[in-house]
């Protein structure tokens, strides 16, 4: 047993103070990712903050339509909510994709975002890692990398993001709410999480101590139609090797706007802007798709072992749609 400290913290303000005072110091909700670090020996803090007993659990319908969810939120509780459900299937459906029924109804929403990699090689001790240890190398490059990343990636590191829920969520526009020392700030979660670059390690932009009281959704657009699906090894609890989040507007035969995001490619929930364009004012067809498909994907580079991401991507962002632009004929 490594010792650490543990506090209970009874505001957000003072949970901030504590944790940015400690550079050893870290947050504690449902710990369903931080234990298990601190067990494989990846993170030892020393100071455990818990802020589960924080006013940070409501799931709120805002004045314009919107969702506002508390960051202690479970990830089961806000699957099976009602309002979720019916505004946003594409995210409820993501969070049941996610990891076991057990895991769900202790993982946070807050917790879910700051999840790390699930690299094979992070999670080795004994293996080179970048992110794990900046300037140890990337055991990965020239290694075994069927699950690493098709894009955004760098020569220091090509871990994908493991977050089913955050994919959905950058295809919703959603704005993650931290508090720091300053005061809240607002963050798009497309800009949440970063790409590698030369600084793996760092997988958010969050500062040491900033800590995520909720996230916002916007309104539905009205008419718009939205699914996540993800291709995973079997289908019970595992990673997934590509996903899909989509949500699709038409008039008639044709696409009036598209957000899509792919998780399982990137170091980071991948916002495909390039597929999006190519898909505004062109005809719902199965052609369409796959062209949209192929413009986001023409930047792909390809390792030994995972070059298969590219035509699944494509095959399962083209059923996406085919499925929601059906939808809105019947």
């Amino acid at each position: 047993m490594i010792p650490f400290d543990y506090s209970r913290a009874t505001d957000a303000r003072t949970a901030v103070a504590t944790v940015m005072a400690r550079p050893d110091a870290a947050f504690l909700a449902g710990g369903t990712n931080l234990v298990d670090h601190m067990k494989l020996g990846l993170a030892s803090p020393e100071l455990l903050v818990d802020v589960t007993r924080l006013p940070l659990d409501r799931i709120e319908e805002l004045p314009d339509g919107g969702m506002r969810i508390g960051a202690t939120v479970r990830n089961s509780d806000l699957a099976a909510h009602p309002l979720l459900r019916r505004r946003y299937p594409v995210l409820s459906q993501a969070l049941l994709a996610g990891a076991s029924g057990q895991l769900r109804n202790a993982a946070t929403t807050a917790g879910n975002l700051l999840q790390r990699t699930r690299c094979g090689y992070f999670q080795d001790v004994t293996t080179p890692c970048n992110k794990r240890e900046p300037g140890s190398g990337c055991a990965a490059v020239g290694g075994w990398n069927r699950h690493h990343a098709v894009l955004g990636a760098s020569e220091h590191c090509l871990a994908v993001h493991p977050s089913d829920m955050a994919v959905a969520m950058s295809a919703l526009d959603a704005v993650v709410i931290a508090m720091g020392a300053e005061g809240e700030r607002r963050i798009p979660v497309r800009e949440f999480h970063r790409l590698p670059g030369d600084t793996p390690e760092r997988d958010t932009v969050l500062e040491h101590g900033e800590l995520i009281t909720a996230v916002e959704l916007p309104p539905s657009p009205p008419g718009a139609r939205s699914a996540y699906r993800k291709v995973r090894d079997r289908a019970s609890f595992a990673f997934a090797l590509i996903s899909v989040a989509a949500v699709l507007e038409t008039d008639g035969d044709r696409v009036r706007d598209a957000r899509i995001a792919f998780g399982g490619v990137a170091h980071k929930p991948w916002r495909a802007t390039r597929a999006e364009e190519a898909l505004r004012g062109a005809a719902a067809t199965e052609d369409a798709f796959r062209q949209a498909a192929d413009a986001e994907l023409g930047a792909a580079q390809l390792l030994p072992d995972n070059a298969f991401k590219v035509p699944m991507t494509r095959n399962t962002l083209a059923a996406v749609l085919r499925e929601l632009a059906t939808e809105e004929r019947r």
